[in-house]
């Protein structure tokens, strides 16, 4: 599937099978956040690939109850170092979970990213250093569901040409 296919086909995912991933697929996946840029190259990330089942039901937890993650072969925990990049420590790793998801959803892969968690719970979990900071979880899977598109605004809503509020005409 080509990358345009994957934007477009790419859904949350909270329903998973019991199918492992194949270890050359998840290491593309997770190859796709190395190469992921980041501010002045610094790179201000580390990635905690989880796939004990135990593990990843104390994850799940730790994650405001969301029990459908453990049902995903693999929980990927994105870190954050504020020592390598004080202002961009939370977006340039959230730049190398994107780059992830989308390259699962072009190998057929479901994911859905967690942004609601309890920092010190996922961090007592996987043993996490206190100098970093939890960005997300990542569940990546082998879809149990297809969830229809959800809505999205207008184009004209959300992109203006040179100004704010004037129409972009394209």
């Amino acid at each position: 599937m080509d990358l345009f296919e994957a934007v477009e086909k790419r859904r949350s995912i909270r329903k998973y099978k019991s199918d492992p991933i194949p270890e050359k697929d998840l290491r593309r996946i997770l190859e796709a956040a190395r190469l992921a840029p980041s501010g002045g190259n610094r790179q201000p990330w580390f990635f905690i690939v989880a796939r004990d089942p135990e593990r990843k039901k104390a994850l799940a937890t730790a994650s405001n109850l969301q029990h459908f993650m453990a049902d995903a072969d693999t929980i990927v925990v994105a870190l954050g170092d504020p020592g390598t990049s004080r202002s961009l420590h939370k977006q340039d790793p959230m730049i190398a979970v994107e780059h992830m998801i989308l390259a699962a959803a072009a190998l057929g892969y479901g994911t859905c990213w967690i942004g609601a968690f309890n920092e010190e719970g996922v961090k007592k979990v996987v043993k996490v250093p206190e100098n970093l900071v939890v960005v997300a979880l990542l569940p990546i899977g082998v879809p149990n569901e297809s969830p229809p598109p959800r809505s999205r605004k207008a184009f004209k809503e959300i992109f203006f040409e040179e100004v704010y509020g004037k129409p972009l005409e394209m």
